[in-house]
């Protein structure tokens, strides 16, 4: 498979599982699959919870911020990325992270307001870092192992000043780059925690352990390091995109994030054509705070394709004008639209 079908499939599946998790976000284990008992039957994206069909929230709406910043300043520009944010955040975007909107919030510069929230609350270990870093996992990924981990834990600081949160968005970043090298991330996970914070490795490893459940989890989904080992899970356990994306909603609890960054590594792992169309037509992503923009999937493509123009194998050809027409299309269905943005 090609690496652009990957990296595609990162960003929209990230995007996707997050769409589809919204509505049932904070709510029983699964309340997904008693609505729709029939995988494939549609009418998944279904909005509820103040989320309108298809809309994306704050995980993906986050993920895109760093994407541009990445794109328009040619690297990483720890300063704008968090100016991006906070222009974000006082635009009252629908959701906001308790503890990220403090840190965005508090008045305090880019470089300390992270750090000080953590000394004062103890609190900082939330999923709100890992649920955004789709869109970098792609970008650094040819960088190779360490400039990806190294990458992810600089941006994952910007809001959170607990390294567990640091940690976990690191094994994220190598889990997809590897992925992108088509050796399977189930596999690489040895490696991977090997080159964990000694601080963090233990926790890691065994919410990412081959026989680890969500149900053993000690801590809310909420937390960083049960987030990423449901979504590990979730790869885990299932054969397909969609089945990855139902089981992780089934969970409970914080669906949108935990089938946000299930989304992300199923979608590297099975390829943008894995995800289903009628998950994509609906998909949009609004930016509070930016003149009103809002994403649909050809502007999803298009910034897969500028993200991932290190790899060499195909992007910059038209990928984001073509590629996707026909993704996840059941037998006798239309190809998805790709509107412009709003």
């Amino acid at each position: 498979m090609q690496r652009m079908q990957r990296a595609a499939g990162a960003v929209v599946g990230s995007a996707v599982g997050d769409a589809l998790g919204g509505p049932f976000e904070f709510g029983p284990p699964g309340a997904f699959s008693a609505r729709f008992p029939a995988p494939g039957a549609g009418g998944e994206m279904c909005g509820g919870g103040g989320w309108d069909p298809g809309e994306a929230t704050d995980d993906t709406q986050m993920a895109v911020l760093v994407a541009e910043s990445l794109l328009e300043r040619g690297g990483l520009d720890l300063p704008d990325i968090f100016g991006r944010f906070q222009r974000w955040a006082a635009a009252e975007p629908k959701d906001i992270g308790l503890q990220t909107e403090d840190v965005l919030t508090n008045g305090m510069p880019w470089d300390l307001a992270a750090a000080l929230h953590f000394q004062v609350s103890r609190r900082a270990a939330g999923n709100g870092s890992l649920m955004r870093a789709s869109t970098s996992a792609v970008r650094f990924a040819p960088a190779g192992q360490e400039a990806t981990m190294d990458a992810a834990r600089r941006i994952a600081a910007l809001t959170h000043g607990d390294r567990a949160a640091w940690e976990g968005t690191a094994i994220f970043h190598e889990l997809v780059r590897v992925t992108f090298e088509d050796t399977d991330p189930l596999a690489a996970l040895p490696d991977t925690l090997a080159l964990v914070h000694p601080g963090h490795r233990d926790r890691y490893a065994t919410v990412l352990a081959p026989g680890w459940h969500p149900g053993q989890a000690t801590e809310f989904n909420g937390a960083v390091w049960p987030c990423l080992g449901s979504a590990v899970w979730a790869l885990r356990t299932t054969t397909g995109f969609e089945d990855a994306i139902r089981a992780a909603i089934d969970l409970g609890g914080d669906t949108d994030t935990v089938a946000a960054v299930t989304g992300g590594l199923a979608g590297a792992y099975y390829g943008l054509d894995a995800i289903p169309a009628r998950w994509t037509q609906p998909l949009h992503v609004p930016l509070p705070g930016f003149d009103g923009r809002v994403l649909r999937l050809a502007d999803l493509l298009r910034l897969a394709d500028r993200l991932g123009d290190g790899f060499g194998d195909g992007f910059g050809d038209g990928f984001g004008d073509g590629l996707g027409d026909g993704l996840g299309a059941e037998p006798g269905a239309a190809p998805p639209s790709s509107p412009s943005t709003g």
